[in-house]
């Protein structure tokens, strides 16, 4: 056999064994496992990460399966952060400002107390700076984060007491987490953090005086209208995002098409998961109005909102004075919700008030 036969026959066997090594890749499956901070079964939030799963596994043609373990099962609602950074899962569905204690910059990838709206928000991670900050800020924690499905407008919380002044929030021990909580300890209330599975035995047991949640979407199931019958609009969380969180290396280990299913699957379902919020929303609002009239809708006074958007402002000044990448974060959401709110004002706030 002379030289030429041999270089041909070694070419040959080399696109063989390519070719095999592809068919394999494509035949793998990569199992992935995800920690939820939800209980079992949860509503809204844990359709969001089934859904998600199913898509994943159906558009990779079965080549990616994601195994779902609640908080009944990890026992740890708010250790998602940790459990992925450490690899312990792989992924995580959660909500970012769960991780102030830790990295107070995360909170602002959750919402803001009297910030943008969901649909600017959407905008400002997809096409502003959201996703690039988002980006640099957990690459610091060996992690990525993804949006993961928005609740919309959250309200305001349920009450056993009016809230007639500011005097009223003064010692109120009140189960609200993020900003939010610090914007409300500044005005002299006690804020807290507590699981979902704990919130309603908290309020009967007057561990608390009172609590927010989510809105009418996840609320009424929850019962708190039979213990605190005052139900406030709201100012705190106008865009709630959640967040699927992933640890890199288990990121790295996925080929190109799949971490582009994921991707899609991740943000079809974070959408999916915010026309069900409103959606479930108006649904429960129904309810609420014809089968719960003594549920009192309230707005808070217009001298408590003024106080606390003051309180709001004097305590992102000491953010961003303390910390360069919350400036950072602070002045791209700024920015970006002074030239959305114009075209919000024009079109929906002008449509709504014909």
């Amino acid at each position: 056999m002379n030289f030429l036969s041999i270089k041909k026959l070694f070419i040959s066997v080399i696109c063989t064994l390519l070719l095999m090594n592809q068919a394999m890749a494509a035949d793998k499956v990569y199992r992935l496992t995800l920690a939820e901070s939800w209980p079992t079964n949860f509503p809204v939030f844990g359709d969001t990460t089934k859904n998600m799963a199913k898509m994943a596994e159906t558009m990779s043609n079965g080549r990616l399966k994601i195994t779902i373990d609640s908080k009944n099962k990890h026992k740890a609602a708010l250790g998602i952060f940790d459990m992925v950074r450490s690899g312990q899962y792989d992924m995580g569905h959660s909500a970012s400002y769960y991780w102030k204690g830790k990295v107070p910059e995360t909170l602002y990838f959750t919402t803001m107390p009297f910030g943008m709206t969901t649909p600017e928000q959407y905008a400002w991670f997809y096409f502003g700076d959201g996703m690039a900050l988002m980006e640099k800020l957990y690459d610091k924690y060996d992690m990525l984060s993804f949006p993961g499905g928005n609740t919309g407008n959250q309200m305001g919380g349920w009450f056993k007491k009016e809230i007639n002044s500011i005097d009223d929030l003064k010692g109120l021990k009140m189960r609200i987490p993020g900003f939010a909580g610090e914007v409300l300890a500044k005005l002299g209330a006690k804020p807290t953090n507590i699981p979902a599975g704990e919130l309603y035995t908290a309020l009967e047991r007057n561990t608390i005086d009172a609590l927010e949640w989510v809105g009418p979407s996840l609320d009424l199931r929850m019962g708190f209208h039979k213990i605190a019958p005052y139900y406030y609009t709201g100012w705190h969380e106008p865009a709630t995002e959640l967040q699927f969180l992933f640890n890199k290396k288990s990121w790295a280990k996925l080929p190109a098409d799949l971490q582009e299913i994921l991707r899609v699957a991740m943000r079809t379902a974070a959408y999916d998961m915010y026309i069900q919020s409103y959606h479930t929303s108006a649904e429960n609002w129904a309810t609420m109005a014809s089968e719960y009239p003594n549920i009192k809708v309230k707005t808070f006074p217009q001298s408590v909102i003024d106080a606390l958007k003051k309180a709001n402002q004097e305590l992102l000044a000491v953010e961003a004075e303390n910390s360069p990448i919350a400036k950072e974060i602070q002045d791209s959401q700024s920015a970006y919700m002074k030239k959305a709110r114009v075209w919000t004002e024009i079109s929906d706030k002008a449509y709504l008030s014909n």
